[in-house]
């Protein structure tokens, strides 16, 4: 791969927007063949990225609870078309809010609209509902216990009419407790990230090692300015016992790299016909006009919890990105795996980070 090519330039422009830290890493064909990493790991800016960082991933934790949900699907044990009230009893008697008026669904809700983020739920984390979870659990608010909060909410709309980015892998993860038996961290570590090696990510972070975390910012756009907010995770983690499978992980760059090398390869964590379910389009042309409000490039669709290309588009690849601007992309017929991090939340480089994909490409051929 061109080490001063493409991809080199694109996170130097990243790197021109001010964006504290960055790392990025490229596989091709199993081998690492880039890596770049740059910036300060404190906000003091005395400690240079070495790569050894653990993130906040957001939004890149999906991907590892549909992973996990998928394996439970394998093993026939939950299936996508069950309805999440077997599991979830709190979600059976589901409203919808409807011009602004409350009504009974029609359609029940199942796993694959989970899945698809076609559920009918919001992101609305601080309903009154999830206040009041936090409030009667004294901050705790455990994944399987703050699902009696959030069922209280009103849907968006029927399950399946619509797209909407939403709470859906966080319920999905209680889906994976009640059926697997096991807390849903304790889960994931066993089946995916002792597994694969990835011995420093975790749904459930000690205190302790809250100073592994790159300094973590967000982007004033008034002020044009990198504001420190903490290590912690923001806005998703309901509770001090919650593991939010839908951005809850913290992990390093080698450990996330592996994970998505691991279901690039089809190798240990799902069965190749498994991943080819995933990563095709999986959501109504209805609920594809929803999806376009939020990811507007129209060769992609979305899949079973990722973005994925439509048939016939020129780059074939799946993935996600987080709220902090991790990024990752796999490309099955280049034999590419790309992760992208830094710990920026409103980060101004949300839109560039997508480019990577063709910067690659290009320094690969």
């Amino acid at each position: 791969m061109k080490q001063n090519g493409e991809t080199l330039q694109l996170l130097k422009q990243i790197e021109s927007l001010g964006i504290p830290s960055v790392d990025c890493v490229v596989f091709h064909k199993g081998q690492k063949v880039f890596r770049y990493c740059s910036g300060y790991s404190d906000e003091a800016k005395t400690q240079n990225i070495d790569g050894s960082e653990r993130y906040n991933i957001y939004s890149c934790s999906k991907l590892i609870t549909c992973t996990a949900a998928l394996q439970l699907v394998e093993r026939d044990i939950l299936r996508l078309d069950d309805a999440v009230y077997e599991y979830l009893p709190e979600f059976k008697h589901m409203k919808k809010l409807a011009d602004g008026k409350l009504e009974d669904i029609r359609n029940t809700m199942t796993c694959r609209h989970l899945f698809t983020m076609t559920a009918g739920l919001t992101y609305n984390v601080d309903s009154e509902n999830i206040k009041r979870g936090a409030a009667e659990t004294k901050g705790t608010m455990q994944t399987r216990e703050a699902m009696k909060y959030l069922a209280c909410d009103p849907l968006s709309f029927e399950p399946g009419s619509c797209w909407q980015y939403s709470l859906c892998h966080d319920v999905l993860a209680a889906v994976v407790e009640v059926v697997s038996g096991k807390k849903f961290g304790n889960y994931v570590k066993e089946n995916i990230f002792d597994i694969v090696g990835m011995k420093r990510s975790t749904f459930m972070l000690p205190e302790e090692e809250l100073s592994q975390i790159a300094a973590q910012y967000r982007f004033d756009a008034a002020s044009r300015s990198y504001v420190p907010v903490g290590p912690k995770i923001r806005s998703y983690k309901l509770g001090s016992e919650y593991e939010s499978g839908g951005a809850g992980c913290i992990s390093t760059v080698d450990d996330y790299i592996a994970f998505i090398e691991a279901l690039r390869s089809g190798e240990s964590l799902l069965k190749k016909e498994t991943i080819a379910r995933m990563t095709v389009p999986q959501i109504s042309h209805a609920a594809e006009k929803q999806l376009r409000s939020f990811l507007p490039d129209e060769n992609y669709s979305y899949g079973l919890g990722v973005r994925c290309t439509k048939p016939g588009s020129e780059i074939v690849d799946y993935g996600w990105g987080g709220a902090a601007g991790a990024f990752l992309a796999i490309m099955p017929q280049h034999e590419i795996t790309i992760f992208y991090a830094q710990h920026v939340l409103s980060s101004p480089a949300q839109a560039v980070r997508g480019l990577l994909r063709e910067a690659v490409l290009k320094d690969l051929q």
